[in-house]
């Protein structure tokens, strides 16, 4: 999810599990007074937003952060580590600006609550998150919704607006979460159709793996891949009852040009691609360079990795990958990366071409 999602998540969430009563309770020694709502809502905000702070890894290196991105501050066997450095740290920050200094125990939970939800909000995506670290690195993912996502948002930031309008009830904060928890649930529906789209697809294919990524702009937007060996089954599908046609403007929006990409069940496309493309005798000096020491990280990666191209002229040859997962309909792949060399001669490079966005 994106941090803004994030944090207001947590905030809510905290603020569902705290009494609005307690703010009432003024009097008596700090030490056995309950922490104000607001500051749980403020503990909150803060952790949900925290295990994010391995984007400082993008100064070092493009791969680096995103073979650690989701890492060890996305673990459950951490959390009650994060959680403990930051609730110090918000006790000793609140001791700085003058007011009552209250004892880490009691920013504990709720902090607990932000990294907890932040964790869910991102397993929920399709990048998937080292749960375990740093006892395991695998990741792990439930893909139901896109990275960004309006209505998930939209429906946190009501819960919050009406909590903040009747601050002694946190019965808005808890309805919102059983909101969020329908929408959820329907999503995961709109998966399990989707997969089983793919699987009668690829009941006649041997061997294969499939997947159902939830994609931008509509709930209702997916994209399948089956893998096949060194072959892709990819389609765009809009899962929308109400759209029975293709709608593909010729002239547009970029935003109603991706949209439109999207096809209906009735009228779905698969397109066949190949993994190192589709000149086959270049496939074996292609999957050479694939499997070169200096392009491991980007093996590492890459999920789905697909040849985008191959340039070779007089000075130079690169051979260019990218991950379908991080391709959209109108716009070009993220994290492109190549194996160049000058000339014979010359030693394997990784190469990064900067894509769209800043992350890139």
């Amino acid at each position: 999810m994106d941090p803004l999602t994030h944090a207001l998540s947590g905030a809510l969430l905290a603020r569902a599990a705290a009494s609005g009563q307690q703010q009432r309770q003024a009097t008596g020694p700090t030490k056995t007074r309950p922490l104000p709502v607001r500051l749980q809502v403020a503990a909150g905000f803060t952790a949900a937003l925290f295990p994010d702070v391995d984007f400082a890894l993008r100064m070092f290196d493009t791969l680096t952060y995103l073979n650690w991105h989701q890492g060890p501050t996305h673990s459950l066997v951490l959390l009650p580590v994060w959680a403990w450095l930051l609730a110090q740290l918000l006790a000793w920050l609140t001791g700085l600006t003058g007011s009552d200094r209250y004892g880490w125990r009691k920013f504990y939970l709720p902090v607990c609550l932000g990294l907890a939800i932040h964790i869910v909000g991102d397993l929920i995506t399709s990048y998937g998150l080292m749960l375990f670290a740093p006892l395991s690195t695998e990741r792990y993912a439930l893909p139901l919704a896109f990275v960004i996502d309006p209505w998930f948002t939209l429906i946190i930031l009501i819960g919050l607006v009406i909590s903040w309008r009747f601050p002694y009830q946190q019965t808005a904060a808890i309805a919102a979460l059983f909101v969020l928890s329908g929408y959820l649930t329907f999503m995961f529906m709109l998966r399990t159709q989707a997969l089983a789209i793919a699987e009668n697809h690829a009941a006649s294919l041997p061997h294969t793996r499939i997947s159902a990524l939830p994609q931008p702009l509509s709930p209702y937007h997916w994209t399948i891949i089956i893998e096949e060996s060194n072959r892709y089954h990819v389609a765009l599908i809009d899962l929308d009852p109400g759209n029975i046609s293709p709608n593909e403007p010729e002239n547009g929006w970029l935003l109603t040009k991706i949209a439109a990409a999207y096809r209906p069940v009735s009228n779905i496309y698969w397109r066949k691609l190949e993994r190192f493309g589709s000149e086959t005798e270049q496939t074996e000096a292609i999957q050479t360079a694939w499997q070169h020491a200096a392009f491991e990280p980007f093996r590492r990666f890459a999920r789905y990795p697909l040849l985008q191209r191959i340039d070779n002229s007089d000075e130079i040859l690169c051979y260019w990958f990218y991950d379908i997962r991080f391709k959209f309909p109108e716009l070009p792949p993220s994290f492109q990366f190549g194996l160049c060399r000058a000339g014979d001669s010359s030693d394997w490079q990784m190469v990064r071409n900067r894509g769209l966005f800043y992350i890139d």
